[in-house]
């Protein structure tokens, strides 16, 4: 194999030997913490590749649909290789802790969502979380003895629901057949005659006969933020 076609080899080995304590140490690398969400989002990516059978490149072979912008979202575009930048992550803003891994020849999927009553019955099995949760990531308040106890839980929490608690327990499980949005476009760039930054040829603007961006057009556009997809303009 040549060396440059390997860069995903060490993940798809995890994938392959249910390496999930390592597949969720890669994760949170981009993530920057360990937490619960992202530990399911390792578990369903980690049981979509291992059953669909098809090892990604990032040449779109896989596409992920995911329905939340929360930490369960890095863990998916981690273990599936599925991404913004390579065109195979699919944001649907419906609110759901949920995936759809698909493989793009012939249409085979995978859809994993978060049962409804999973947060609930995940304090149950950790009473002391709980309260801590409340205070230190609700409501922002607590000591700094608080967040550091929370922290320690937190972690041990992502290990637990990881490795011992039946992936069944955790999510809604379905086998589809979909169909996929044709392989992603590539367009030519324009220079923006105001900004004089280079801009995907979609997104430009004619005004006063000139090619200007959208941000120097003064349009509103799509913008995702921690409360997803709205529309805006740009602060720069």
């Amino acid at each position: 194999m040549h060396e440059h076609a390997s860069a995903r080899q060490a993940l798809e080995t995890m994938i392959r030997g249910n390496d999930l304590e390592g597949l969720l140490r890669q994760a949170e690398i981009i993530h920057g913490h360990r937490c619960p969400f992202l530990a399911l989002g390792v578990k369903a990516g980690r049981h979509a590749m291992a059953y669909l059978e098809q090892e990604n490149t990032g040449m779109e072979e896989m596409v992920a649909i995911v329905e939340c912008n929360n930490c369960f979202t890095d863990g998916i575009q981690v273990v599936t290789g599925c991404t913004f930048g390579n065109s195979a992550l699919i944001f649907e803003d419906l609110g759901k802790t949920a995936v759809t891994v698909a493989r793009r020849r012939d249409g085979a999927a995978l859809r994993l969502a978060v049962r409804p009553d999973f947060r609930e019955q995940m304090f149950a099995r950790y009473p002391a979380v709980g309260p801590l949760y409340e205070k230190v990531v609700l409501q922002g308040r607590g000591t700094d003895e608080d967040r550091h106890r929370f922290q320690h839980l937190w972690q041990a929490v992502a290990r637990r629901e990881l490795q011992e608690v039946p992936l069944e327990e955790q999510f809604l499980i379905r086998n589809l057949t979909i169909t996929l949005p044709p392989l992603a476009r590539r367009f030519a760039t324009v220079t923006c005659s105001r900004c004089g930054e280079g801009v995907m040829e979609p997104r430009v603007r004619v005004v006063e006969g000139q090619l200007v961006c959208l941000a120097c057009a003064g349009e509103e556009h799509y913008v995702l933020t921690g409360r997803g997809i709205g529309c805006g303009r740009s602060a720069l």
